[in-house]
């Protein structure tokens, strides 16, 4: 690196200035270069480190896609191959039906069959049956339609359920559906 003095006028010719140049300018300008050329080689490793994470993430989402499909599956297969065999049961018990095959006994005994079939799918689900109630419990049952009582001891007694409820792990998961008496009292009570 070499320096130089050079001495110019100003514009207006009244004073001189010292100048020194720098003539070692290369060194200046490779290092320069140097150093870009090495954040250049930095910025395209990250970039392909972040290609390299961006298929990393892509693959474990597609495994965790697939492990989510195929637990769903796991978990619906029993249920559906229940209710194909009940399928199955429905398809002989109509044509059974359409070929007059079955006395009205054996009609009735095969439609209890079915039930109890079905009963039987929703008992591998834990689902039950609610007990029979005498009087009208609010969590557990609806009211569809009321009709008159005759006394106030029969006041929001069960007339007649129209659906059965159910419940699973104690909890209500469809509510009966019932008719309940209600005592009117009358004008002269």
């Amino acid at each position: 690196m070499t320096k130089k003095r050079k001495n110019t006028t100003g514009a207006h010719g009244d004073s001189e200035v010292e100048l020194e140049v720098v003539e070692d300018s290369t060194v200046s300008f490779d290092a320069i270069a140097d150093e870009v050329s090495a954040l250049r080689g930095a910025i395209a490793k990250q970039a392909e480190g972040g290609s390299v994470q961006q298929k990393a993430f892509d693959t474990l989402y597609e495994e965790l896609k697939q492990y989510k499909e195929d637990f769903i599956f796991q978990n619906e297969k029993s249920l559906l191959l229940d209710l194909l065999l009940f399928y199955d049961s429905l398809n002989w018990f109509q044509t059974s039906l359409i070929k007059k095959e079955m006395s009205p006994e054996v009609v009735a005994d095969s439609f209890q069959y079915l039930l109890d079939e079905i009963l039987e799918v929703l008992y591998r689900r834990d689902v039950l049956p609610m007990e029979e109630s005498t009087s009208f419990d609010r969590k557990r049952q609806k009211v569809i339609k009321t009709v008159p009582a005759e006394s106030k001891d029969e006041d929001y007694g069960i007339h007649n359920v129209l659906k059965r409820g159910f419940t699973r792990d104690g909890r209500v998961l469809r509510a009966e559906e019932v008719v309940v008496r209600r005592y009117q009292p009358q004008q002269g009570d």
